[in-house]
């Protein structure tokens, strides 16, 4: 029996190599089923396998599977012909006029958020600083309690958040969080530049519910005000050119004392006075100051050995002075007429 299996097999491998080329669909689907299907002929010599001497089987377990891979191949190709065939009917079916101008694809760019993000994080990257990110969902301790707003502090109402219902947390409103995260989780000496959406709500046309800031922030020994203007100044340089100026007035921020603004001097007119900036010659663009000892005491620093800067800005703010944008919704919008400027 196991040599009479053998002749057909030899056979059928005869036979498979002249089996003729399907013309359509239907065709192939019942070569397929006559010889793979589960009661095909390939499937049911394959069940007297069991019956072949030890001698014998590896003989006839080659010429199995050299049938099946043969048949196989062969409805393959004639699927790819078959399909080739109706491509090529429906295409000769259709008026095609080979004189219209081809469609040429549209490629996207950085979004000028992303990129100017990208800018500001690589001249940070330089100077020595590591980027580092923190969650979106904080708690109250990290947004608020951990960078000295006290419970009920009226500083909690310059930033108008977002709570989250049913679990004690909320969207962050700036990303100072950061600041306490890193510093507890490395410990002075440290620097950091720390990217992301914040969240606050606000919505006109220089204020979005969702923005971008950066929060950036050094800690070590013997650290003051000077080397806050320096990194600054030297910043704002590499951002806008070597003739722009800085300038520095006193603000109030919970998490640092003393704090400041910093302005820049007009990168539409050069400081001479414009509409843009209102004719005074210089342009608001971030919050800084020396970071509050208490700050530094709720994550374990000892604000007598150790000193700090910070400072944060919004990058649709910086975004706008950088391209003449006068309106932060447009960022958003994802209009390609807009996008495509950049």
């Amino acid at each position: 029996m196991a040599a009479n299996l053998i002749d057909r097999l030899r056979e059928l491998k005869g036979q498979a190599s002249a089996i003729p080329k399907p013309a359509d669909e239907k065709e192939l689907n019942d070569l397929r089923v006559k010889y793979l299907g589960k009661k095909g002929i390939v499937s049911l010599l394959s069940q007297e396998m069991p019956s072949v001497t030890k001698e014998l089987k590896p003989e006839a377990g080659k010429l199995l599977q050299e049938i099946r891979t043969g048949i196989e191949t062969m409805l393959e190709d004639a699927r790819l012909g078959i399909r080739r065939d109706i491509i090529r009917r429906d295409i000769e079916q259709e008026f095609f006029d080979i004189t219209l101008p081809g469609a040429h694809p549209d490629f996207g760019t950085r979004h000028p958020i992303a990129a100017v993000m990208d800018e500001i994080v690589d001249i940070f990257v330089a100077m020595g600083f590591q980027v580092e990110e923190g969650p979106e969902a904080e708690t109250d301790y990290y947004n608020f309690g951990g960078l000295n707003f006290p419970p009920e502090h009226p500083a909690r109402d310059m930033q108008d958040t977002f709570h989250l219902s049913g679990i004690d947390m909320l969207l962050r409103t700036h990303t100072s969080p950061v600041q306490v995260r890193a510093m507890e989780k490395y410990g002075p000496p440290l620097s950091v530049i720390a990217p992301g959406k914040v969240y606050r709500c606000d919505a006109d046309i220089t204020h979005s519910p969702m923005f971008h800031q950066i929060e950036g922030f050094t800690i070590d020994r013997k650290i003051t005000m000077g080397d806050l203007k320096g990194t600054l100044q030297t910043f704002i340089r590499r951002l806008y050119g070597p003739n722009t100026k800085i300038r520095l007035r006193p603000s109030f921020f919970p998490f640092v004392e003393p704090g400041a603004e910093m302005d820049v001097s007009c990168v539409i007119c050069g400081g001479k006075g414009c509409r843009v900036c209102k004719h005074t010659g210089w342009l608001e663009i971030m919050g800084a100051g020396m970071i509050h000892p208490n700050v530094m005491k709720s994550s374990g620093i000892d604000p007598e050995q150790w000193s700090g800067f910070a400072f944060g800005m919004g990058i649709e703010r910086i975004a706008m002075l950088k391209y003449g944008v006068d309106d932060i919704r447009l960022f958003f919008e994802n209009d390609m007429r807009f996008l495509r400027q950049f």
